[in-house]
């Protein structure tokens, strides 16, 4: 029998939610322009769009909330949220933003020109355009198991050392103004970096003096599987698996909006005290005073204390299992998956299970508008139409190496009859799944293109 450990917590607000019927379902999707980005939250009946933003705070994030300092210039409340940074991520400097992208964005334009490259094990969506925004090149470097979905391979996010070590001498360290890694590796089946391929990564970095930044969005989710899948973590506390993570890295991005459990916020984080100021200017100029940096004094108090909840073991115990409850059961009826199951999403493997699909007429996006007209669940294609980009230099069109659909899972949300709900929309699909036609654009911007664009079937 599959299960997971109790919620850690109890329920103590509840929000009404809403089934609509078939008819309705399709004239809500087509009125979407078939992107469920389109459609109205009321709309939806289980949403697993994102789980940046979507989760549920305490009742102490709630009482932090109360606490907050709205003062303009050196609030209360930024002083605590640095108290918490400085003890997880241990940098020297950071500024806070409104959001993850937000931090992307600075550090992008102080660092990315045009022609210059950017390895990681794969860049994220946000964190592609902002360097494709600015002429540069992301790399993905992302270890050859990824790309089989059926592998348990414990770190299928790792970065591929060799192939980075090969990239910087085909590139020359002059053209490559930053190195990253994304803990855990969204893109990529959400699937955790081990310690070791962090410190390996690090390692050539540092010897070839290319500054190296960790997209640490899911970094608590990341720790707690270094401390269940690998060697000599086992017994250490999660605090001090974090820290050693950050001690490999020159700086950090973060969306706090996924481990630290707030609807919105992030912040920037570094060592070089010259890059910093010139963020903490670049801040000023788009976001607001280095004390507040686009978000309220409360939204950083609901942060300061949400950074630590996600570091709770039995929190992550529980989300861990409840994710992976997702996973076996979607497998038990047949649906393929990113295996193993990762922390904060289930990610179908679209092309596989629609097959007659081709990716020029996205078997990701049809999946996601079939999941919605079946049941009301709005989930995101994470495949040709999220990542497929224009080479700058070549004009070659470079596409992901799977078409998946991402069920992500928002925090302290969701039952397991929630869950349960949707595995057996999912049965309902698998049987008819043959007859489901493939999406054309209609409209899309250059970059991005999924929050925005129009779609219509393909006969």
């Amino acid at each position: 029998m599959i299960s997971y450990p109790p919620e850690p917590f109890r329920i103590k607000v509840v929000e009404k939610i809403q089934l609509l019927d078939r008819e309705a379902r399709e004239k809500v999707m087509e009125e979407a322009g078939f992107n469920v980005f389109n459609i109205a939250s009321k709309d939806v009946y289980i949403d697993l769009l994102t789980d940046s933003g979507t989760g549920a705070m305490s009742d102490q994030q709630w009482s932090a909330i109360m606490q907050g300092d709205e003062a303009y210039a050196g609030a209360r409340s930024f002083y605590r949220l640095k108290e918490s940074v400085e003890k997880i991520f241990s940098f020297r400097y950071f500024i806070p933003t409104h959001q993850g992208r937000a931090a992307e964005n600075i550090l992008a334009e102080l660092l990315v020109r045009p022609g210059t490259m950017v390895p990681s094990n794969t860049h994220f969506d946000t964190t592609q355009a902002n360097i494709l925004a600015r002429g540069g090149r992301p790399e993905n470097l992302v270890i050859s198991e990824s790309e089989d979905p059926s592998t348990r391979y414990p770190f299928k996010g790792n970065m591929d050392v060799a192939k980075l070590e090969r990239v910087i001498e085909e590139v020359g360290t002059e053209n490559i103004p930053l190195g990253m890694i994304t803990i855990t590796n969204n893109a990529s089946g959400g699937q955790p970096v081990s310690m070791e391929n962090i410190r390996q990564a690090s390692e050539v970095y540092r010897r070839h003096k290319i500054p190296f930044f960790i997209d640490a969005c899911r970094y608590a989710e990341n720790a707690f599987f270094i401390k269940s899948r690998e060697s000599g973590y086992e017994n250490k506390p999660l605090l001090q698996i974090a820290n050693e993570i950050f001690s490999y890295a020159d700086g950090v991005i973060m969306s706090a909006k996924k481990d630290a459990i707030v609807n919105i916020g992030g912040f920037l984080a570094m060592n070089d005290e010259q890059l910093f100021n010139q963020a903490r200017n670049k801040l000023v100029l788009r976001e607001g005073f280095p004390t507040y940096g686009g978000l309220a004094g409360r939204d950083l108090d609901a942060i300061a204390v949400g950074l630590w909840e996600g570091l709770e073991e039995s929190y992550l115990e529980y989300r861990v299992g409840q994710t992976k409850y997702f996973g076996e059961r979607l497998l038990q009826i047949g649906v393929p998956i990113v295996e193993p199951p990762g922390g904060h999403a289930i990610y179908v493997d679209a092309g596989m299970m629609l097959s007659h699909i081709s990716r020029d007429i996205f078997p990701g996006q049809a999946l996601s508008i079939e999941l919605y007209l079946e049941g009301g669940i709005r989930a995101v294609e994470l495949g040709s139409v999220a990542f497929a980009y224009e080479d700058p230099s070549t004009g070659e069109t470079i596409y992901p190496a799977l078409e998946m659909l991402r069920l992500a899972i928002p925090r302290r949300v969701y039952t397991r009859a929630h869950f349960d709900f949707v595995v057996d929309v999912f049965g309902r699909i698998m049987e008819n799944r043959e007859t489901i036609p493939g999406y054309r654009l209609t409209y899309a911007p250059k970059l991005l293109r999924h929050f925005t664009a129009a779609f219509e079937p393909v006969q």
